[in-house]
């Protein structure tokens, strides 16, 4: 055992597991997402690192929930609950492209929740489509 490492077989790619997520969970494409910006009964949910919603900007009245944490964001138990995720509304969930989204959607689903939904193309589609952007700010 002198640092020999051995090599492990991925039998699931990221590919695979974006797929299976999109077969599960709604997605709108951008002029459909875009015309529920004022719905009530809608919640936008960013779901990238700060960095990038820094650099990038959002959708208008998003809540951020990375993906990384997105567990504990969800679960009222947590310290870390974002109690809009649970508020009944339907969660329209995106990132840059719409790969971590439809993931992010999808484990929400399994969580419990129902009412959940994906930018097709995230936040990049969005903007091309001509929504609106708007500039977020560091919350340090």
């Amino acid at each position: 055992m002198s640092g020999e490492r051995a090599t492990v077989r991925v039998t699931r790619g990221y590919e695979e597991l974006v797929a299976a997520a999109a077969a599960e969970v709604r997605s709108y494409a951008p002029a459909e997402a875009i015309d529920r910006l004022d719905d009530d009964g809608v919640l936008f949910v960013d779901v990238r690192d700060a960095p990038e919603r820094w650099n990038e900007g959002g959708v208008p009245g998003a809540v951020h929930a990375s993906r990384g944490m997105l567990e504990f964001h969800v679960d009222p138990a947590s310290p870390y609950h974002v109690p809009d995720l649970v508020d009944g509304r339907e969660l329209i969930f995106y990132c840059a492209a719409g790969g971590r989204s439809l993931l992010a959607a999808r484990t929400a689903r399994e969580m419990g929740l129902e009412r959940v939904a994906n930018l097709e193309g995230g936040v990049r589609a969005w903007r091309d489509a001509g929504g609106e952007v708007e500039a977020v700010q560091p919350t340090m």
